[in-house]
């Protein structure tokens, strides 16, 4: 069977709180598989996942933030069991939290998080932006301390396409690096100008195509699209990028 995709909710940010339940609808009508999400439009687990069962659509992850995560994961945990996602991510690292001796914090919490949600049925993932390409004292960068030091079967990635190439990497690389800890993979595209802003998938510089060739040997669960700004409306970003999807993974499927 094909890798299932997901939308990030936070591209469609605005829409939720016009109309959460009718943009969970849009999603639906557009193809999508499942979603990943940013919070919960105000409501609780249990109403969203009643909307998401009524819609057809699946709960692939949540983005939840790191203070929450510290303070509340026994609720996180409950809330990811209600939805039926086996997923949750750690989304960012705020600005103040990256000296070395805070990533060293990180990855003790991750592993002791890891292991809770583990016991519980549940995946925790850590997600990339550019920073954590950033070298440490060390010489590592820090995203490879983060992976190095917390244990695989605790702590898995959602590598995020874009900001690997923002910061000069190569997305295949990593992917394959992380064969099989890796089963969230945001996919995103980015501008081929000297502005690099992100891009509906399919119509920028990143080798989109390539990457969905080698997900399933790299054990990828879910594709999950999301574009941080758009010059268009949201939605008609999200289109052009799923029609891409549709027919890349149509002649996949066709290949085989």
């Amino acid at each position: 069977m094909r890798i299932p995709v997901a939308i990030q909710m936070y591209t469609l940010r605005e829409e939720c709180e016009r109309d959460f339940a009718g943009t969970l609808k849009k999603v639906a009508e557009l193809g999508f598989d499942g979603v990943e999400f940013a919070g919960y439009g105000g409501l609780t687990a249990g109403e969203v996942r009643l909307l998401l069962d009524e819609l057809g659509l699946k709960a692939a992850s949540s983005h939840v933030s790191l203070d929450e995560l510290e303070s509340n994961l026994t609720q996180v945990i409950e809330d990811q069991k209600t939805l039926g996602s086996r997923y949750v991510v750690c989304p960012y690292l705020a600005p103040e939290r990256r000296s070395a001796e805070d990533y060293r914090a990180l990855i003790s919490f991750l592993n002791k998080a890891g292991e809770v949600c583990e016991k519980e049925g549940i995946t925790l993932c850590y997600h990339n932006h550019d920073f954590e390409l950033d070298r440490l004292p060390d010489g590592r960068k820090a995203l490879e301390s983060i992976f190095e030091e917390t244990h695989a079967d605790h702590v898995k990635a959602e590598l995020d396409v874009y900001w690997l190439a923002k910061a000069g990497e190569e997305p295949i690389e990593w992917i394959n690096r992380y064969k099989d800890r890796a089963p969230l993979i945001h996919l995103k595209d980015m501008t081929k100008d000297e502005e690099q802003f992100f891009a509906e998938l399919g119509t920028g510089s990143i080798d989109i195509d390539s990457i969905l060739q080698i997900g399933e040997n790299a054990g990828v669960k879910w594709w999950v699209v999301e574009q941080d700004m758009s010059r268009r409306t949201p939605f008609e970003s999200v289109e052009i990028s799923m029609n891409y999807l549709k027919t890349k993974l149509k002649a996949a499927s066709e290949q085989k």
